[in-house]
């Protein structure tokens, strides 16, 4: 128990230096966007009429802490993203936790929910497809995979979109009913979130679903070849409890391993999602700030939470592979 908790530790420490370089990292690209946040900000008040001058300007700079050095600025960011306080937005001149505030968890929610749904179907039927020999079933699987592979996530979008609009008269749009969106949350909101939040659960989980299926059936493919497999068989263990035993539990490693990495790639894939199925949710929000209104101060806060959530993701990975392979947490500890 002690060994467990000099890795847990340890690894907490380095999930710790971790978010410390991304938020430098982070802080600093913010600070390469050519004009800072007050030129870009009376930069958009002069596009509404409004006369501005350097001397606007600077005085803005000076009462945004601009003028401070590049340490001292960050430490400060730093300090409030670790609190959820990432100050005000440049350009909507709102604060940023208030300008989330649901919206990033509902976000997680969907690709939480989409990398649950993948690999609840992945894990199984991958297992049963390195398992069998029957040509059909493998053919038909290896199919559904590479369509899900091949078929991109906006286009599965539009395809169910079209369907429900032409046949069903539903466009199968929003996050929310229209009596519930500023609504405050209840037990009643959630029911309605989820009848909507379906379809982009099960449209991001449709290709992280062929990604996870094609990786354990391969992983259970390798295993299954290998001798202590064949000697388990000679001690006289066959089927289901053979496979989960031995070669299903040396395969799900690495899957458990890379579940950080799947998360990230799904959240890649929700801006693009979210603008089709019109989702005001972290993902448009994330799209709006960098392509629309160049606001890098949003934009920062919402990459950091979502590093932060995978570098959380990872930690409690590491802690479950711990107690899977006690082998990783000894090698850690060497």
């Amino acid at each position: 128990m002690l060994q467990f908790g000099r890795f847990a530790l340890t690894r907490a420490i380095m999930a710790l230096i971790t978010l410390l370089i991304v938020s430098i990292v982070v802080f600093s690209l913010m600070e390469l966007v050519p004009g800072d946040c007050a030129e870009r900000y009376l930069s958009y008040k002069q596009t509404q009429g409004v006369a501005v001058s350097m001397a606007d300007i600077q005085s803005e700079r000076i009462r945004l802490g601009l003028d401070r050095p590049f340490f001292e600025r960050w430490s400060t960011w730093v300090v409030g993203a670790f609190q959820g306080e990432f100050g005000d937005s440049c350009i909507l001149r709102v604060n940023i936790a208030e300008l989330l505030g649901s919206k990033f968890w509902i976000s997680l929610l969907i690709c939480v929910s989409s990398l649950v749904l993948a690999y609840a179907i992945a894990i199984p039927v991958g297992i049963i497809a390195a398992s069998s020999r029957n040509a059909f079933l493998n053919n038909s699987l290896r199919i559904v995979s590479y369509l899900g592979l091949a078929m991109p996530n906006f286009l599965l979008a539009l395809m169910i979109m079209l369907v429900s609009t032409v046949y069903f008269g539903e466009t199968l749009t929003g996050l929310l009913s229209a009596e519930y969106r500023d609504a405050p949350w209840s037990w009643a909101r959630f029911v309605d979130l989820m009848k909507h939040a379906w379809l982009p659960i099960f449209i991001l989980g449709w290709s992280a679903t062929a990604f996870a299926l094609q990786t354990v059936r391969a992983l259970m493919s390798d295993e299954i070849g290998k001798l202590y497999v064949t000697a388990a068989k000679a001690r006289g263990l066959y089927g289901a409890k053979l496979l989960w035993r031995y070669p299903a539990r040396h395969a799900l490693s690495p899957i458990v391993n890379s579940l950080g990495f799947d998360l990230n790639r799904i959240f890649n894939e929700l801006p693009i999602v979210a603008l089709i199925l019109t989702l005001t949710e972290a993902g448009s929000l994330l799209i709006d700030a960098l392509a629309k209104s160049n606001d890098q101060q949003l934009a920062g806060a919402i990459i950091f939470l979502l590093t932060a959530s995978i570098v959380a993701l990872n930690f409690l990975t590491d802690l479950l592979l711990a107690i899977m392979d006690p082998r990783i947490r000894k090698s850690i500890l060497r």
